[in-house]
């Protein structure tokens, strides 16, 4: 009943999306290349977007409650119910003009993978929240947000000044039910990209580069948690779909809407995270190199602007600096200082990885007949090009290249057929050879042996892989909690400090400043200060002698801290802390300390 409940919430939310969306869609000339499904896609995609500025426009004026939520969610899945005759007409005939391609050998090995692959990801949203940054500041903004209905500057969270458009969702879904729905949400984003990119490699490619393109998206995409990062890709793929459907009109003027969608969901993108905004320069090339009408470009700055311009306009006007706080050493410092700035960039670097090897291929991909047979291919070939060479000279941060993975995924599954092929290719060179020089031996024969050895290695990868996802699965499922017993076993296992935390939150003592402890603070009072980054930050505090950080914190209205027991040793041990501090209660390997009143 646990999961079934919330699959069943996700799917009203999914209709009410493609409701409105749909009713969007409809009024636009259709794209030149028709696929339903990718169509259907579109329109979930569009309708998360109206979702978002929904919720914001509600923030803005301080009425995002509950019964606001449930009228839009109720409002589209009405408007879902009369589209719906009209949609089903139209993908019959959809499906009668198709021509049905047959499936292949590998094609069927392909499809295999994928639904192996896609049994943890239906599993994994259903386990509570205990990734770092979805309990460091996301979901903690988005209850601040359901709470009061309106959008705030939280000053307590590390990020109090970052576009928040996907976590609107998140507060929304904290609004409806538990805060295990938020995932659904990350995960409808990444489950979405998914089809986008399957039925995109059916319309440019082939079956067997959708599978794997789907595949790999599908494994590299995380759903058991409520960031941001897949919501932000969904917009910034289902933009890349809009600009070809643009691209593809005739003449391309025609096409202006799909000009002004794409604006949009990158509006959304960006709205969302910063990061999208290294998308903006290629687009732009691509759109200038099209198209010049001033009434053009002006429609798609509107469209871009709707969904973003509240949080950039609000922080230029409050802080002078509208990409707070990544812009401080163009527009000044304001919450941070330089010595934060120099340390979010040095956690970045140390971070800084290869990203994953399914991807690598991505540049196989020049050398397959698809690349010279699809503009569509080779477009998405260059978006990845470029999307790494901003990656490696910004960051290299594995998560920050997200945003660009579907499109990736799909490039790389282009780039494996090239490998694969080129494997195949020797081994049929080996074998052609073996029969030429061996006497007597049948060249028929020597193929079968070859066949025989490629079915072998496929059911050898195929078994692999079948061991890999019930694993994985097993594991998700472990995860599940739908007891508070369980939740609870489960929390104090696999987040640091939720004991001490849920202790203060249940058993309240007044203000309460966090050390270390980070990737709890979701659990524990509301608010609650203390990072390493920002006002709050603890070289401010931990620093001083304890008769001084005692004195400084009390004067701040703080009565408790709370650290894990690594750092006791060098904090609760140096001279005159026990006379400032008395201990609260610890369990877990963390500690919560009283600040005494004596405190001088």
């Amino acid at each position: 009943m646990f999961a079934a409940a919330h699959y069943a919430a996700l799917v009203v939310f999914v209709v009410s999306c493609w409701g409105w969306g749909r009713g969007v869609l409809a009024r636009l000339a259709p794209p030149p290349r028709r696929d339903g499904g990718l169509e259907a896609a579109v329109a979930v995609a569009l309708g998360v977007g109206l979702f978002i500025c929904a919720f914001q426009v509600l923030a803005i004026f301080g009425v995002f409650k509950l019964g606001a939520t449930l009228a839009v969610i109720a409002a589209g899945a009405v408007v879902a119910a009369l589209q719906l005759p009209a949609w089903l007409r139209e993908r019959r005939t959809l499906k009668a003009s198709a021509v049905a391609l047959p499936w292949t050998y590998f094609d069927r090995i392909a499809m295999v993978a994928l639904v192996l692959v896609a049994l943890p990801a239906l599993i994994a949203p259903l386990a509570p929240p205990a990734a770092f940054d979805e309990l460091m500041y996301h979901l903690p903004y988005a209850r601040e947000v359901a709470q009061q209905g309106s959008l705030g500057i939280h000053k307590w969270l590390r990020y109090p000044w970052f576009p928040y458009n996907y976590n609107l969702l998140y507060a929304a879904a904290l609004q409806v039910g538990d805060d295990v729905l938020p995932h659904f949400l990350n995960a409808l984003a990444g489950g979405l990209s998914v089809v986008m990119i399957y039925r995109l490699g059916m319309l440019h490619a082939n079956r067997l580069t959708a599978c794997i393109g789907a595949a790999i998206w599908l494994g590299l995409g995380d759903y058991s948690n409520a960031l941001i990062d897949m919501g932000v890709a969904l917009f910034v793929l289902t933009a890349c779909v809009s600009l070809w459907w643009w691209r593809e009109s005739q003449p391309v003027h025609s096409g202006m809407r799909w000009l002004g969608l794409a604006a949009f969901c990158l509006g959304v993108a960006a709205g969302s995270k910063y990061q999208a905004l290294i998308f903006m320069p290629l687009v732009a090339l691509f759109v200038v190199w099209h198209e010049r009408r001033p009434r053009a470009w002006a429609l798609a700055l509107v469209c871009f602007l709707i969904p973003c311009i509240y949080w950039y306009a609000r922080n230029a006007v409050t802080t002078g600096d509208p990409f707070n706080p990544i812009g401080a050493r163009v527009f000044g410092f304001s919450e941070w200082i330089p010595a934060d700035y120099v340390q979010q960039l040095a956690d970045v670097r140390d971070h800084a990885e290869m990203p994953n090897a399914l991807i690598w291929s991505v540049f196989l991909a020049p050398f397959g007949v698809l690349w010279k047979r699809s503009a569509a291919v080779r477009a998405a070939g260059w978006f990845c090009f470029y999307s790494l060479a901003v990656w490696v000279v910004t960051s290299r941060y594995p998560r920050y290249l997200t945003a660009s993975f579907p499109l990736l995924a799909m490039t790389a599954a282009i780039g494996w057929q090239v490998l694969f092929g080129w494997i195949a290719a020797g081994v049929r060179r080996v074998f052609g050879m073996k029969a030429a020089t061996a006497e007597g031996v049948p060249e028929l024969t020597n193929r079968r042996s070859a066949a025989r050895i490629g079915d072998w290695v496929v059911v050898l990868l195929l078994a692999v892989l079948a061991a890999v996802s019930v694993r994985q699965t097993a594991s998700k499922v472990a995860m599940i909690s739908p007891t508070p017993e369980t939740r609870e076993a489960f929390l104090r296992k696999h987040v640091p400090g939720y004991a001490v935390m849920d202790y203060l939150r249940r058993n309240p003592t007044g203000r309460v400043y966090q050390i270390a402890l980070n990737e709890a603070i979701y659990y524990g009072p509301n608010p609650i200060w203390g990072d390493t980054l920002g006002p709050w930050r603890y070289a401010d505090f931990l620093l001083l002698p304890p008769g001084d950080m005692a004195n400084k914190l009390a004067k701040l209205g703080f009565t408790a801290i709370v650290m894990p027991d690594h750092l006791a040793p060098t904090l609760a041990t140096r001279a005159g802390f026990d006379t400032h501090f008395a201990p609260l209660f610890a369990q877990d390997g963390s500690r919560a300390y009283r600040i005494l009143p004596t405190a001088p």
